[in-house]
């Protein structure tokens, strides 16, 4: 099986690559095989943009049977732990839209895309993975996607008003959108290292989400 593990960072992936001996082929690209499985790593970069562009020249060049988005997540749901290890079943672009004064409307509002033209159901992506078994332990969550993460109390405030959504990353949306149109069967798999909240960096622990995102990973390895 061809399986591509896709992540916005080497930070966010580092245990995995050098507790199993991943080879650097380049700057952003890592290969080992496990078992009868081939496992490339591709570090995209932060964000839809670069996400986007890396993923669609990876999947160009190759054939794969499973794409895994791994990384780091804040929560907009308190009844999510630090640490904890989710999978996104739906995800949403949360600020690709118009913002006015007083709100904001996303492309599906304001008419400019059909809220169920494929890849979308009711202006959602989601998730179609051949390897649900393998994440039956994980909560199954809602995601958006943004380019600029939230910090703000009042813009919290509004987004989870608009998206009544659990976890918020920068890349998840832009792996569905290709998968989805590539019909190239994934699944996105995040651990919370912080609250979407005003900016606190000491209430974060990305370490602990990270050796937990890590963890996670390889034990998907073992098992396929």
């Amino acid at each position: 099986m061809q399986i591509l593990i896709v992540s916005a960072t080497s930070f966010e992936v580092k245990n995995l690559i050098n507790e199993l001996h991943f080879t650097q082929i380049d700057e952003n690209f890592y290969n080992k095989d496990i078992e009868n499985n081939s496992v490339d790593i591709l570090i995209t970069g932060v964000g839809i943009a670069f996400t986007s562009y890396n993923l669609t020249k990876a999947l160009s060049r190759k054939k794969y049977d499973f794409v895994i988005n791994a990384g780091i997540a804040g929560s907009l749901s308190e009844e999510l732990n630090i640490g904890d290890v989710v999978q996104v079943k739906t995800e949403e672009f949360a600020d690709l839209g118009i913002r006015s004064k007083d709100s904001f409307s996303t492309l599906f509002d304001m008419g400019f895309i059909k809220a169920d033209k494929f890849p979308f159901t009711d202006g959602k992506l989601n998730g179609i993975d051949n390897k649900t078994t393998l994440l039956n332990g994980l909560k199954k969550l809602r995601g958006i996607t943004v380019n600029t993460v939230n910090g703000n109390k009042e813009e919290i405030k509004k987004l989870k008003q608009k998206f009544n959504a659990d976890i918020e990353s920068m890349e998840g949306a832009a792996v569905f959108y290709i998968c989805l149109m590539e019909k190239v069967p994934f699944a996105e798999i995040r651990s919370i290292s912080n609250y979407v909240e005003e900016r606190n960096k000491g209430d974060w622990d990305i370490p602990l989400a990270i050796k937990n995102l890590n963890d996670y990973c390889k034990d998907i390895l073992d098992k396929i």
